[in-house]
Order: C-alpha cells, then sequence, then structure tokens
C-alpha cells in the first residue's frame, strides 16, 4: 500500500467541497433510510444524475454518503415507531421498540449510532488492508456455500423468537413457504403465482416488510386508541448513553463488526442477513439473556455494527472484482463506470488519487453519521411524543406510498395491506414477524444453492459437503443448534 497516496486521499477528502457533500449527502441519506419505502439503493440511484459534473472522487462520496446513511437511518424509525426504515433495520426494530416503549429511545439511537460507526469503521481497516485477499474469499463461494449459508442463517430463527420456539419455527416454516412463490430458480416455470404477473418475481420484499412492521403497527395503535388502552408517547426519555455501557458492549461491538464484514463480501447476502446474524449472535453470547426481548441495549448494538459493516466490506469485491456485494453497491459500480473507472487494479494505481479520496470520504462520511446519531438524537426522539392520533395517519401514509413507490404499482399495495393483517396477527398472537422476514431472504438462497449444486454435480449429495468452507459452515450450524443447550447448561451449573 502506497501511504503517501493512502494519506493525499484524507488531504483531498477534507477540501471544502467535498466536507459539504459529505455532509448533505450523510444527511440526506438518514432522511432517505429513516422513510419506509426509500432504500438506500434508491437513493444512491436518484442521485447518480446528480454526480455527473462532478469530480469523480466528490461524485463517489456524494453516493457513499447516502449508502451509509441510509443504513444507520432505517434504524430511527425502526426504534421510536416500530417501522424499519430500511430492511436492515429489521433486526434493530426488535430490542429498540422495546427501549423506547421504556423511554429509553434516545439511549437505542445513540447505541445504534455508535455501534454503527463501530461496525464501519471495522469494515473500512478491511477495506484499507485486505481489499484483495477478502475479494479472493468472496470468489471461493459457489452454491454449496450459498446453501450452508443460508442452513447457518435459519438457525437464527431461534434468536429472534422472544417467546415461544416452537412459535418462531412456525413463522419460520410460513416465511419459507412464501419464499417459493415465483419463477423456479433452475427451470424458470412460475410456481405459486394463481395466474398474477405480479408475483412472478415472487413476493416484492419491500412492500411485505412495510406491511409485516410498519402497517401492523397501525393496526395495534388503532385497536389500542379505540380501547384508550395505547401507550402514551408523552414519556421521559433517557437519551444518555455512558461510557462504561460502551465499555461493556466493546465484545458484542467487535464480534459483530467481524461479522457483518465478512458476509459483506459475500454477493447477495448482504446487510439485513448481517444484522440478524450481529442480533443472534449478540444474544447467544449474552451475559443477560432475559433481557432480549425486552428492550437489550447489547441486542440493538449487535444488529446495527453488523449491519454497518457490510457497508465498508461489500466494496472490496466491487472494486476488486467488479462483482457487487449487494444491491447498493451494484448501483455504485454503475457510477464508477459512469465516471469511467473500471473495476481492477487499475483503480489502486492510475486511479490511485480517485480511489484514495473516495475510501476516505467513506471514513468521514461515517464520522458525520456518527455526530447526527449521538447529537440528533434528542430531536428525533421527539416522535415518540407525536400523538397516537397523529401519528396513525403519518405512519400509514408513509406506508402506501412507501409500498407504491418501489414499483409505481398499486398491487404492492394491496399486498402491503395484506402483509398488514398478517403482521397484526402474528402480534396478537405473540408470533414474530422478523422470523418471516429472515426465511424469506434465506429461503431463496437456500433452495438455489441446494438445487444448483446437485444439478451441477450431476445429483451427488457429497458435492454439498465438498468443499472446507462447507464443512466449516456445518459446524458453525451444529454449533448454533445446540449452543443453547449447552448455555443453559453451564448457566445452571454456574449458579
Amino acid at each position: 500500500m502506497d501511504f503517501e497516496v493512502m494519506l493525499q486521499g484524507f488531504v483531498n477528502a477534507l477540501s471544502w467541497q467535498n466536507i459539504i457533500v459529505i455532509v448533505l449527502a450523510t444527511t440526506l441519506g438518514v432522511v432517505i433510510g429513516s422513510m419506509p419505502g426509500l432504500s438506500a439503493a434508491m437513493g444512491v440511484a436518484l442521485l447518480i444524475p446528480m454526480t455527473f459534473t462532478m469530480d469523480p472522487a466528490t461524485g463517489l462520496i456524494m453516493l457513499i454518503g447516502i449508502y451509509c446513511g441510509a443504513i444507520f437511518g432505517g434504524s430511527i424509525s425502526a426504534i421510536l415507531i416500530s417501522t424499519p426504515g430500511t430492511p436492515a433495520a429489521s433486526a434493530t426494530l426488535i430490542e429498540g421498540y422495546e427501549m423506547t416503549k421504556k423511554g429509553q429511545g434516545g439511549k437505542a439511537l445513540k447505541t445504534a449510532a455508535v455501534a454503527s460507526f463501530t461496525g464501519a469503521m471495522v469494515s473500512a481497516v478491511a477495506l484499507y488492508g485486505f481489499a484483495p485477499l477478502l475479494a479472493q474469499l468472496s470468489l471461493r463461494f459457489g452454491p454449496a456455500e450459498y446453501f450452508w449459508l443460508a442452513v447457518f442463517g435459519l438457525t437464527i430463527i431461534a434468536g429472534v423468537s422472544t417467546g415461544s420456539m416452537l412459535k418462531g419455527l412456525l413463522a419460520g416454516a410460513f416465511g419459507l413457504v412464501l419464499a417459493m412463490i415465483g419463477l423456479d430458480p433452475i427451470t424458470g416455470m412460475p410456481r405459486f403465482t394463481f395466474g398474477m404477473n405480479e408475483l412472478i418475481s415472487g413476493i416484492p420484499f419491500t412492500p411485505a416488510l412495510i406491511g409485516l412492521f410498519a402497517m401492523s403497527q397501525v393496526l395495534i395503535m388503532a385497536e389500542k386508541r379505540m380501547k384508550n388502552t395505547g401507550i402514551t408517547n408523552q414519556v421521559k426519555d433517557n437519551s444518555t448513553i455512558t461510557w462504561g455501557e460502551i465499555k461493556k458492549m466493546k465484545t458484542t461491538l467487535g464480534r459483530s463488526s467481524i461479522i457483518g464484514t465478512i458476509i459483506g463480501l459475500l454477493p447477495g447476502a448482504g446487510a439485513t442477513i448481517a444484522a440478524f446474524v450481529g442480533y443472534n449472535e449478540a444474544k447467544r453470547f449474552s451475559k443477560n439473556k432475559d433481557e432480549f426481548g425486552k428492550g437489550a441495549q447489547e441486542g440493538v448494538a449487535g444488529a446495527e455494527a453488523a449491519n454497518n459493516s457490510v457497508t465498508g466490506s461489500s466494496l472490496i469485491p466491487t472494486l476488486t472484482l467488479g462483482i457487487p456485494g449487494e444491491s447498493v453497491t451494484a448501483v455504485l459500480l454503475g457510477g464508477l463506470v459512469i465516471h469511467g473507472l473500471q473495476p481492477g487494479p487499475d483503480l489502486f494505481t492510475v486511479h490511485a488519487n480517485t480511489t484514495y479520496t473516495f475510501l476516505a470520504g467513506f471514513v468521514f462520511v461515517n464520522v458525520v453519521m456518527l455526530l447526527l446519531g449521538l447529537y440528533g438524537a434528542r430531536y428525533f426522539v421527539g416522535v415518540t411524543k407525536i400523538p397516537d392520533g397523529a401519528l396513525i395517519p403519518i405512519i400509514f401514509t408513509l406506508s402506501v406510498i412507501g409500498s407504491y413507490a418501489i414499483h409505481n404499482n398499486f398491487f404492492d399495495v394491496i399486498l402491503m395491506f395484506i402483509f398488514g393483517l398478517i403482521g397484526y396477527f402474528f402480534r396478537k398472537f405473540t408470533l414474530n414477524s422478523a422470523s418471516i422476514v429472515l426465511a424469506l431472504i434465506l429461503g431463496i438462497l437456500a433452495e438455489s444453492g441446494f438445487r444448483r449444486t446437485l444439478v451441477i454435480s450431476g445429483n451427488d449429495p457429497l458435492a454439498l459437503v465438498a468443499s472446507p468452507i462447507s464443512i466449516v459452515l456445518i459446524v458453525l450450524t451444529v454449533l448454533s443448534l445446540f449452543s443453547p443447550i449447552v448455555m443453559n447448561k453451564f448457566t445452571k451449573s454456574a449458579t
């Protein structure tokens, strides 16, 4: 690594033009992320035309500011009004909204900000120091490895199920059934679409997410308001977070940051899977498991550190190999090409000045994001003081607009209402909607990986366990399944 070029990148990123872009883009990203339906990918895609006349490094810094800001912004609405602004915030909602109900919404937001910054910085270290090596690791994942990654991810359903394990498994099974709707991944034949062209590509994820969390929350709030038993929003909020609390979470922050960095390398995995894995591992290794499901600060930290560490590591295969780690980096790849920058070694040699300015911009974007989270929490938390009578139509309107805006299709709005009813009844019967989301994502990945492996190997099942990575993932899956039993026995023997 040329340290002189790297340092020059930091100097370039601190020019007054870039500083203005960093602050504005990150702030706009936070706003976009906090609004249901306006994903990070959508925000980046909409702003690419604005970068045409900019210096390439400045334009890329604008796009990364939107990306990082939106991933963090999704946690704001998830924590305060039980409505994840982005899919990656679904895991944050589990503990974050419970903290808000206890009058700790500000503390949850600041925890999310610190965790997001920590995860991003860990991924930045990987981005600077290990880009070529880690990019090669991502190339070693084939269909079999993705299958076992998905199976490992499905064991997390036990972690996000805060009540009955059986209810968690039922919710997960329902999500797996939904994942089968759409085109068969091998034959390309439609299945379970009931003749609806809108379901050819499967269940639209964003409307389903908005329905399960946002619209179901509207129905719950409306019901409680009619019974005059709604949770009052006029609560005195505890928005402080101490250095001692951060130190207690340092192991969780480090573990989730590493998890997210690794998952970010894998094309198609993304921040949502990383968030759930980070949350699950935070719960698994916590000394205070009883707090989970009731507003555990560790749970917020675990989810947010993991989903934000994806932002940096997903850039590694994008910049070095031209393989986008997730949908947002696919859009960013388009931004690179538009500015005449081709992924590969030339980015770090011929165009090193532009590349390292962009990477330094990534660091400063996350510094601004941290400051926005810490100093903006007291203002963000004002949402909890809005009366339910005003909040219900606001969430309802955002849900309808967010669902329609994705494809400009009214069918998505209808689907959102259907999932809203499903989410409502799930909550009434204490089933976890997060299990549906996780199974819906991983079900597609698992089926595709399993069937592609068998097709490639001529139906040889041993191909599923042929690589060292597959063996490692199988071991992790077994440990994940049995670790709750082992940990419980260890805890009982210790007491």
